[in-house]
């Protein structure tokens, strides 16, 4: 879906004219008209507001364009598993159980790993294969290569 489309979709979702919208976010109509025609995109300031306005991720606001994971977890996120700061704005870095209002639940990349062994069980993968599978795989997300 193009920004356009999901923004258009938000308004009348939430029953707000343009004007409304524009009133809310600080901008004028006609700036609403023009993002729902396509002719223009909200700047990074107006994308954080709708965002807020919204309840959605910047990303939904964008159409979606990238798949985002949790840079500590590696588990896939949408908005309703992003993690959000203490202001309640969304932190599309990291998924709610891992990051959530300012504070990571994971102090070691060691306690990460020993829960997802204790609660991924799969039939394929004995234990020890799965805790090298997150060993190996864990330390290329964003996370774990800062704290280093």
């Amino acid at each position: 879906m193009n920004t356009k489309d999901v923004i258009l979709e938000l308004r009348t979702k939430n029953r707000l004219s343009q004007d409304e919208l524009a009133e809310k976010i600080y901008v004028t109509r006609q700036a609403v008209s023009r993002w729902e025609n396509g002719e223009t995109v909200p700047n990074t300031e107006t994308l954080k507001l709708l965002s807020k306005l919204f309840d959605v991720s910047i990303n939904t606001l964008l159409g979606s364009p990238r798949q985002l994971i949790c840079q500590c977890c590696g588990m896939p996120l949408d908005d309703s598993s992003i993690s959000r700061e203490k202001d309640g704005s969304f932190n599309e870095e990291y998924c709610k159980w891992c990051y959530d209002g300012g504070e990571f639940a994971y102090k070691s990349l060691e306690q990460l790993t020993d829960f997802l062994v204790e609660h991924m069980p799969s039939s394929e993968w004995s234990p020890e294969q799965t805790r090298t599978y997150f060993e190996t795989q864990l330390p290329k997300l964003n996370h774990w290569k800062q704290s280093k």
